[in-house]
């Protein structure tokens, strides 16, 4: 084993060779003077030489004395540097913050989220990342994530943070188009505009609830998939078919005429929005406070949904 690979065999040699005795040193350090000698004892027998030269009315460095003292000073400022950077991304609310959310989610509500808290904590930055695969983002390193859907990883926790309300909406050229639907069944033989990824709903089996509980399962055949809502909702304008979209990102398109919502008594189950971070990972104090804030700011953002 190396004299360098203890390092309280080096705070004990330099304790002693600062306050210029072993006793005063053993004082210093607040440890027997007998403990103290053992650590010097060793400290010189990993190295292999002698490192202080004793007598009954001095004590003086060898010369290695002096070159081990150098470099044991040099290690322990770097240890205690690094120390006190762990101790204050811990404790103090500065530093880098590694974001990640769903696409859409996260251009639109995650992005004003993140942009607030930021504003609010300006010794913060921040990296937003946007995927619709986002629970690998965790094991490449991110900090939280705004995720809506089904949580399906059981290694993260996941935070309630409010929900996302969906219609059903179409372009009034396909409205027009189209026998007038009155019924769930109705829309069975309409075209679909499905979405991407289970965790959020089927592409195949529409559920549609209505007052007082009543449910409706539409199977379906979807002749556009996309992996984004903007996106459906872009088709949905041309009048390619009929889409599932949150009401936040369809709100002006429905009131300037461009959308029109189909069967307004007949929705599809809101969508739970979730905060996740890692189980078994320490979060600095930066992180565990965007997670609070984002919990709070999603649930005044996002309407309440059935």
């Amino acid at each position: 084993m190396s004299a360098f690979d203890d390092l309280g065999l080096l705070r004990s040699f330099v304790a002693i060779v600062e306050a210029g005795s072993i006793s005063a040193g053993a004082r210093r350090m607040k440890v027997p003077q007998p403990t103290l000698s053992r650590s010097l004892q060793a400290l010189e027998e990993r190295a292999g030489a002698a490192l202080l030269l004793r007598d009954t009315h001095r004590m003086s460095l060898t010369p290695t004395g002096r070159i081990f003292l150098d470099e044991a000073q040099a290690i322990l400022l770097l240890a205690d540097g690094a120390q006190q950077r762990i101790r204050e991304d811990q404790t103090m609310l500065s530093g880098h913050l590694r974001i990640f959310a769903t696409i859409d989610l996260g251009q639109s509500v995650v992005t004003r989220l993140t942009s607030e808290f930021l504003l609010a904590h300006p010794q913060v930055t921040a990296a937003l990342s946007l995927t619709n695969r986002p629970l690998q983002m965790i094991e490449e390193g991110c900090d939280v994530g705004v995720v809506p859907g089904k949580i399906t990883d059981e290694s993260v926790i996941a935070r309630p943070a409010g929900t996302i309300s969906l219609q059903l909406v179409a372009a009034p050229s396909l409205v027009n188009g189209m026998p007038a639907a009155k019924k769930p069944a109705d829309l069975k033989e309409w075209p679909w505009i499905g979405l991407a990824g289970s965790h959020f709903w089927s592409t195949s089996a529409i559920s549609l609830f209505g007052r007082g509980g009543a449910e409706q399962v539409l199977k379906v055949t979807p002749v556009l998939v996309s992996e984004g809502v903007t996106s459906m909702r872009e088709a949905a304008r041309t009048g390619l078919g009929l889409s599932i979209q949150p009401d936040w990102l369809v709100e002006e398109d429905i009131t300037a005429g461009r959308l029109v919502r189909v069967l307004p008594g007949w929705r599809p189950q809101a969508l739970p929005v979730h905060v996740v971070y890692a189980g078994h990972r320490l979060l600095p104090t930066r992180a565990r406070s965007f997670v609070d804030f984002a919990v709070d700011f999603l649930k005044q953002a996002l309407p309440v949904g059935r």
